[in-house]
């Protein structure tokens, strides 16, 4: 069963992630996503998306508790499917995205959230590129789409250090496009797609491909890198080390190896 809820206001479709709390991905749920996102661009009717998430969190990433465990990290593969390629999906959709994020957005959740047009946040939101505080190569297209976003030398900092970016800082930097009360962000991200739509569709969706020609490759590129570069660090202890620790919410105790 998909935990992917699909409802619609007029021309705006509400894409919902519904594994509260913590919305944690893997494949089923990006696969899900990019499933709505297709039947959608299908749709005439549809002109925006929000995407959007029921419980605390927008999404924590990966579950840590599985990783830890999961030596094969069937979270990111499994029976000749990979992650990154559903999510190259979510690149190539034809309608725009109002992303609302409450809580965390971190590590794949960030990456989720990157691939939306437009992103709103509250004081409560916190973004963080943390995979190498896991000991892991960053992922989910994040290479690409972060110093995009917010400059490489802002990018390379989150990247090297897991900085966690709360509501505040993320607008200031271009990491959020809209800052409002917790209670208000999906009520706002749907206001925006409402706007969105009010717009002729077919120059929207055009100006859209415009804007964002060749962005699909460099997405794809970008995961191809990254997946080479996380099967290399994947059987270190410091991968093993910092996923614990993590976990365990602790400090992590690296090696180099």
């Amino acid at each position: 069963m998909s935990e992917v809820k699909i409802t619609r206001q007029d021309h705006v479709a509400i894409v919902e992630l519904q594994r509260a709390p913590n919305n944690f991905v893997d494949i089923d749920l990006i696969s899900d996503i990019a499933d709505a996102y297709d039947e959608l661009d299908a749709d005439k009717t549809c002109r925006a998306i929000v995407l959007c998430s029921d419980g605390k969190h927008f999404c924590a990433g990966a579950n840590l508790a599985e990783r830890a465990k999961d030596d094969n990290d069937t979270i990111t593969q499994e029976a000749g499917r990979h992650l990154y390629q559903e999510a190259h999906r979510l690149i190539s959709n034809g309608k725009p995205v109002v992303a609302a994020i409450q809580g965390a957005a971190v590590g794949a959740g960030i990456g989720l959230a990157l691939t939306a047009d437009f992103r709103v946040g509250c004081a409560e939101s916190r973004l963080s590129a943390n995979f190498a505080r896991q000991g892991y190569h960053p992922g989910f297209g994040t290479t690409y789409t972060l110093p995009r976003i917010v400059g490489r030398q802002k990018a390379a900092w989150m990247f090297y250090t897991g900085e966690r970016v709360p509501g505040e800082e993320a607008l200031e930097i271009g990491l959020l496009d809209r800052l409002v009360p917790l209670a208000d962000v999906r009520a706002t991200a749907i206001e925006m797609a409402t706007e969105i739509a009010r717009s002729g569709p077919l120059a929207v969706q055009g100006t859209r491909k415009t804007l964002r020609a060749g962005m699909a490759a460099d997405f794809a590129q970008a995961t191809y890198n990254e997946a080479f570069e996380q099967a290399l660090v994947r059987p270190t202890h410091d991968f093993k080390e910092g996923v614990a620790a993590m976990n365990e919410r602790r400090l992590p105790d690296f090696k180099g190896y």
